[in-house]
């Protein structure tokens, strides 16, 4: 598990192919690396990836399956590409973000980036099918981050999320343009309320979803929001 709370950004030193998957040797921040184990997991760019051989220096390397890098934007690294990464929580560890598994549900892609004084807004397109679980107010990973939602339209396909220059100094978002992807791990907590929720109406409303999706529509609303988490809907 993960906090979500970036620990450092890291930097790929190499690139192995072989048959069925590819290999990462990646360089960490000084000291961002004692005591790391082979078996342990890192977080690299939001993706969970166990450690498969330890040094020299502050450098390890990592294994990473065809099916990971056709879903991730790991697939689209090169030799100096900068990642952010954190190491797995310790029992007992505070969590300063949310709980994260480090299993990528989609990329999205960046449409829009706006400085307003002192922040940094990344406008997120988001693919219909995952629409639904992102809230504003909710909790939303970006590239391994444990971001708030700033704002959501889910009738244009897009979420918001605003980045003080603290974020922007310990991550690599900053780096970021249009038209760049990045990995995004929805909350697990509200992707089961909400399909719990869509499961219950459409098993006792049956053929009548339609016709509730379609009124709901057309007064600017949707089955989605009304699954959507009572404490964030009160917030």
């Amino acid at each position: 598990m993960f906090t979500g709370i970036v620990q450092g950004v890291a930097q790929v030193a190499r690139i192995t192919d072989q048959p069925g998957l590819r290999s990462f040797t990646l360089s960490f921040p000084t000291g961002f690396a004692q005591g790391l184990e082979v078996g342990a997991s890192v977080a690299c760019d939001g993706v969970c990836l166990t450690v498969t051989r330890v040094g020299p220096g502050d450098q390890a390397e990592f294994d990473v399956m065809q099916q990971s890098l056709a879903l991730t934007t790991l697939g689209a690294l090169q030799e100096g590409s900068r990642l952010n990464v954190e190491r797995a929580a310790r029992d007992g560890a505070e969590i300063g973000g949310h709980p994260l598994s480090g299993h990528v549900d989609f990329t999205a892609q960046l449409a829009s980036i706006r400085q307003p004084e002192n922040n940094h807004v990344l406008r997120l397109a988001v693919p219909e099918r995952w629409v639904r679980y992102v809230f504003a107010k909710g909790y939303i990973a970006v590239n391994g981050a444990s971001l708030t939602v700033a704002e959501c339209n889910r009738q244009e396909g897009w979420f918001e999320v605003w980045l003080i220059p603290e974020t922007l100094r310990m991550t690599t978002f900053g780096e970021k343009g249009v038209g760049d992807r990045l990995n995004i791990e929805i909350e697990r907590a509200t992707q089961v309320f909400v399909d719990t929720v869509r499961e219950a109406l459409d098993e006792r409303l049956g053929p009548l979803m339609p016709a509730l999706e379609a009124l709901l529509k057309g007064q600017g609303s949707s089955v989605d929001e009304l699954a959507q988490p009572l404490p964030k809907r009160l917030s």
